[in-house]
């Protein structure tokens, strides 16, 4: 037979047997198409993981929350499997919603969206909710609000405050809740497109206001992007989480640091390129932009996200489990930002 450069590893059958689920990634990583890649994905975070010096960022965008997929984001919070999250507004709202003891309900797609109406739910594809409740949490945000009236914060500093009001109230499976504890920051770039926006609204009409400043928030993430020596990044979806975490590398460029640009990159979405939108562009794209290092170990996987999150997760559980990684730590104070290693 021909051996060709091109041809040195065969495509090998996935085979039926009694495995665990990093095993099967293992073996997957020998098929094709998406099933490759995403294999491929939990191959690259647990290097990146495994690295040291490396800081993980993770842009999370889709209603993830509401489909199910909050313990999975608590998990890789505590075991230091990222170390800053940024997120949309709505994601984190629907954690504040179920730590506060409210529920998302099992619903249907194909549901009369005007009987959903008559009887107060709102539906998010076949996820329902009631929305008296969800007003109940907005509440609960503008009354939060009132402890820190004329306050500036930047959206990691609110975020902070908010998962330790939420942290004293005795509900610990948060995401917001494990991040205070573990201290890995969470930033909303986005955070008046939420329902904690609509919070903030609220207290703002009776007269108590807080003042978002997403500048600092630019500039924040970016302190941390100069201070660590390599940086990775995972993708659930795109939109303004994965640009903000995208342009940290090249706002720290202007302001002169020697950065190459990300140097792990994993994506999971369900966009495609061609459209010329952020979320579906492909890290071959962000190169140019210096975005991303032309170097990087780049995985990104089109699938829907709630499919990935439960495979990869428990794959990289298994494959990690066993590691003490010394995760980055940052402080920010006067002076700017401090960095220290605790093993996680």
């Amino acid at each position: 037979m021909r051996i060709h450069t091109f041809t040195n590893t065969p495509t090998m059958p996935v085979e039926v047997t009694e495995r665990s689920l990093s095993e099967l990634t293992d073996a997957m990583q020998y098929t094709g198409f998406q099933g490759r890649k995403l294999a491929e994905s939990v191959k690259a975070w647990e290097n990146m993981f495994k690295e040291e010096g490396v800081t993980i960022f993770m842009g999370l965008s889709g209603a993830m929350v509401p489909a199910g997929m909050r313990n999975i984001i608590t998990y890789l919070i505590e075991n230091r499997l990222i170390d800053c999250l940024v997120s949309t507004g709505a994601n984190i709202f629907h954690d504040c919603h179920e730590a506060l003891g409210l529920r998302h309900y099992v619903g249907s797609h194909i549901a009369d969206d005007c009987e959903l109406l008559g009887h107060g739910i709102d539906r998010i594809y076949d996820v329902f909710a009631y929305e008296e409740e969800f007003r109940n949490t907005d509440h609960f945000v503008a009354n939060f609000t009132r402890k820190h009236d004329g306050k500036t914060y930047s959206s990691r500093e609110f975020i902070r405050l908010l998962g330790k009001e939420i942290s004293e109230k005795g509900n610990r499976n948060s995401i917001i809740v494990s991040a205070y504890k573990h201290n890995v920051p969470i930033f909303i770039p986005a955070l008046s497109d939420s329902s904690i926006g609509i919070g903030l609204t609220i207290a703002r009409r009776n007269g108590y206001n807080i003042n978002i400043d997403q500048i600092k928030d630019v500039d924040e993430i970016t302190q941390m992007v100069e201070a660590s020596e390599k940086t990775g990044v995972v993708y659930v979806g795109g939109g303004v989480p994965k640009n903000f975490i995208q342009q940290t590398e090249v706002v720290a460029s202007i302001m002169g640091h020697d950065v190459a640009g990300h140097e792990y990159a994993i994506q999971y979405t369900t966009d495609a390129p061609h459209w010329g939108g952020l979320s579906g562009c492909t890290f071959d794209e962000a190169v140019s932009w210096g975005k991303i290092s032309r170097e990087a170990k780049k995985v990104q996987v089109f699938v829907d996200a709630t499919i990935a999150l439960p495979i990869v997760a428990h794959a990289l559980n298994e494959k990690t489990k066993d590691h003490k990684r010394k995760a980055p730590c940052f402080e920010w104070n006067r002076d700017g930002i401090e960095l220290c290693f605790k093993t996680s």
